[in-house]
């Protein structure tokens, strides 16, 4: 069954028609008094309808969104439906060059084989596949990045985030993904088919809305030459007037008025060839259908959403008197028989500006300069057609110089002399007899030219940098380029496909907003669905205005080989000084951007810091591993456990488990002269939470919360102070069997002087290593500049090259021009 287009969230009701006994008796003389319905255009593409107020039953109208039409009398809505219908017939006269153009452009994609018999029979018709494989790896990029197999939704926390807020964005993220990619069966299929499109007209949109018959939202794709808007329009939001052309069978409009979307009313006949769309007739060459006698009768409806001022339905000021401002509706019309079948209220019943619903959403490729988007055919079809006739006079050289072509001898007179010589063919010329040799003549043609083959080159290269096709991979780079270079070229690369990426992205997040607020006005309070392996539920309450919901794409990053260069890049740069890096998040950066599953398996992640007990503490210190204090411990047993161990003849000996223990104990005492301090001031600390909530609106409080900050502090390093001494004397104690002993003293000094020496050492050594990666980062520097100059170098000398042969080639033709006069003298 094919999708059936609905605009409107719509609440259908029978509308009672009174029985004759109900009838009133009306008066003829009255009715013929009344003034006939005016309709008066205007130059924003809407109408005022006058008619008499009378006529119109409202009472009928039982709710907000019913359909006006079966209401108002055929002398109100026959004129508004010409009308409209004469409004999209000029402004689809206005973009006719548009169209044209566009129709133009789809011949250079190459899909369909011209068969030319100039400028002789069986000429080449092959087209340059520049613009076609743009295209395809703009799609295929595109794609990939902004629909992933897992959902193409995610949100963020508006405000301070909480569980609360988590779990709602978790739960409006995992819906509308379940949404898009198991219930709404056309999302992916239809998203494909627009970014095929897109880099063609440069225009596409996206219509969001509920269908009742299915049941749930819909999101349906329409191409640029479906969506007309006026002349004057250069946004969706600022269009007087937005026209969609929607195609529909003959069975499913009769379902339509059966279901009461539409009017129940008798329709022509469809006019199937007299109104042919060109660009639908373009399409449908390329795709190599044509349409046949026996296929089914389409209606085409024009659902046209403007703004119309309805006497009995207009805008009423604070006064009661009407305003005369126009309201937005929509008004599906059939266009061949121009009968109106629905108008409805296009503006919530709720809203007091009576804003319009906006259902639809703009694709761009390119911003262009008025209402529609520049395409790939726009900036890059000059190239593709100098490429194309490029392409077929270099074949055709090629079959010329292949089967040559000539006269032979056969008397004097030439048959057919008027008609072309085909490639291997040989006129009859009547000439006295000869050589065998002497009886043919080729025509002088020239192998194909290679400066014609390197401005092709020239050609197809600018359009595919432009288009950003001839990016640079991974592994064609320098794998060990600086960091500043590898991101450099990656960005001068990527520069039009980055801004291109950046405008699908924004158009996409605001199709996201639409398809949330229609789940936030047609879903239950509450609603479970299934999933794999379970069953999740979503709330109408989850859709405000605490969770924004975004695209998942990244809008800075559109390729996987961007992703994965600049994840190399920072890998790169993180090894270069793992010190100041955390090592473990640049490699799994570097595993997410190859897309690898299951990371935690392949490289297992830190363990968190954990409090630990003073012999787990010694171990770490041995091993090189960080350790730290924390609150609540019984920093006084740590500090006596530490220096008990720092007493032992093998820590002395090593400065490094020395300083790491020291480390550790100074820890302890700052946490416990805040534990101290926390006990003494707490009444103190109460108040200071209040007065920061104070300072920034009342500067007293403010200078007196920073008198108690002053407080707390200096009590609290006098403690630090007296914690210190108190440990200076316990390791004094501990460590003075040391100082009564010479040999001892001796031997401690002369270990201490080798771990110097040792530190010394490898200090030593690490310095050599930076200057030795200095030296390997300017000596790998400096062949980049000799690479980069001897590229300089080659593009000059091909573009030499290529002055020398348009020289040498101006030069024979001077010659040539030459060579007649100096016979003729």
């Amino acid at each position: 069954m094919a999708d059936i287009d609905k605009s409107l969230p719509n609440v259908r009701h029978e509308i009672k028609v009174p029985g004759a006994q109900e009838m009133t008796d009306v008066d003829i003389t009255e009715e013929q008094q009344r003034q006939p319905v005016e309709v008066t255009p205007d130059e924003e593409g809407g109408a005022t309808v006058n008619f008499d107020p009378s006529a119109v039953n409202q009472a009928s109208s039982q709710t907000h969104f019913d359909n006006l039409a079966d209401i108002l009398p055929e002398t109100v809505i026959d004129p508004v439906g010409i009308q409209l219908r004469g409004n999209y017939t000029d402004y689809k006269m206005s973009r006719k060059d548009w169209e044209q153009s566009y129709i133009k452009g789809l011949d250079l994609l190459g899909f369909k084989y011209d068969n030319r018999n100039e400028p002789f029979q069986g000429a080449s018709g092959a087209t340059h596949p520049v613009l076609a494989e743009a295209v395809t790896q703009f799609q295929a990029l595109a794609y990939k990045e902004l629909l992933p197999a897992d959902g193409p939704v995610r949100t963020q926390i508006l405000g301070v985030s909480n569980p609360a807020k988590e779990a709602q964005g978790q739960r409006v993220k995992d819906f509308m993904n379940y949404q898009l990619m198991d219930q709404m069966k056309e999302y992916e299929p239809e998203f494909d088919q627009m970014l095929f499109h897109l880099p063609l007209s440069g225009s596409t949109f996206k219509k969001v809305y509920y269908d009742d018959l299915l049941g749930r939202a819909v999101s349906k794709f329409i191409p640029a030459d479906d969506l007309v808007v006026p002349y004057t329009a250069t946004s969706l939001d600022d269009a007087e007037a937005v026209i969609h052309v929607v195609k529909m069978s003959e069975n499913d409009l009769r379902k339509q008025q059966v279901n009461g979307f539409y009017s129940d009313i008798e329709l022509s006949k469809p006019m199937s060839v007299v109104n042919a769309d060109q660009v639908d007739d373009k399409k449908r060459e390329l795709e190599g259908t044509s349409k046949t006698t026996r296929v089914e009768s389409v209606y085409t409806l024009l659902e046209c959403h403007v703004n119309l001022d309805l006497e009995g339905f207009e805008d009423v000021g604070k006064d009661g008197q009407p305003t005369g401002i126009k309201l937005p509706y929509i008004v599906t019309i059939e266009e061949g028989s121009q009968k109106v079948l629905s108008i409805r209220r296009n503006y919530a019943p709720n809203d007091p500006l009576r804003n319009k619903i906006q259902y639809f959403v703009h694709f761009k490729f390119l911003p262009g300069l008025g209402f529609y988007g520049f395409g790939l055919i726009h900036m890059i079809g000059g190239l593709s057609r100098t490429a194309t006739s490029a392409l077929r006079q270099l074949l055709d050289a090629g079959t010329l110089s292949n089967l040559p072509a000539g006269f032979k001898q056969r008397g004097v007179r030439v048959k057919d002399d008027a008609s072309p010589i085909q490639p291997g063919e040989f006129k009859d010329v009547d000439t006295p007899g000869g050589n065998l040799k002497d009886a043919f003549v080729f025509l002088p043609y020239k192998e194909p030219s290679a400066t014609l083959l390197q401005l092709m080159g020239i050609v197809v290269t600018a359009g595919q940098r432009f288009a950003s096709i001839a990016d640079m991979q991974v592994g064609d780079g320098n794998q060990g380029a600086a960091v500043g270079t590898t991101v450099a070229l990656l960005e001068r690369g990527s520069r039009v496909m980055s801004a291109i990426h950046k405008r699908v992205y924004s158009a996409l997040k605001k199709e996201f907003k639409l398809l949330a607020k229609v789940f936030a006005q047609y879903l239950p309070p509450e609603y479970p669905y299934d999933v794999v392996g379970g069953q999740r539920n979503i709330k109408v309450t989850d859709f405000d205005e605490r969770v924004d919901i975004l695209p998942i794409a990244d809008p800075n990053i559109f390729s996987m080989s961007q992703r994965l260069t600049l994840a190399q890049t920072g890998l790169q740069l993180a090894m270069s000084n793992p010190q100041m890096h955390n090592l473990y998040m640049a490699f799994r950066k570097m595993y997410e951007a190859l897309g690898i599953k299951d990371i935690d398996r392949i490289l297992p992640p830190p363990p968190p810091n954990a409090p630990k007990d003073p012999s787990l503490e010694h171990i770490d210190a041995l091993g090189g591993k960080p350790f730290q204090a924390f609150p609540g411990q019984d920093h006084r047993a740590h500090v006596t456990a530490h220096l008990n161990f720092m007493s032992t003849n093998m820590v002395r000996n090593n400065p490094m488990v020395m300083a790491a223990l020291q480390k550790n104990i100074l820890e302890h005492i700052s946490l416990m002269a805040t534990e101290q301090v926390q006990l003494e001031f707490r009444e103190q600390i109460q108040q200071m939470q209040l007065l920061s909530q104070q300072a920034a609106q009342n500067p007293q409080a403010q200078q007196q919360l920073q008198q108690m900050q002053q407080q707390v502090e200096a009590r609290k390093a006098v403690l630090i102070a007296e914690m210190t001494e108190d440990f200076m004397k316990e390791e004094k104690t501990i460590t003075s069997q040391f100082d009564h002993d010479p040999l001892l003293k001796l031997k401690s000094r002369e270990v201490d002087l080798r771990a110097m020496e040792n530190e010394r050492k490898q200090q030593e050594m690490k310095k050599r290593q930076e200057i030795d990666q200095a030296k390997l980062v300017q000596a790998r520097d400096i062949n980049e500049d000799k690479i980069q100059q001897n590229e300089e170098l080659a593009e000059l000398r091909a573009d030499t090259s290529i002055e020398k042969q348009e020289m040498a080639n101006e030069n024979r033709l001077e010659l040539a021009k030459m060579k007649p006069k100096s016979i003729n003298k």
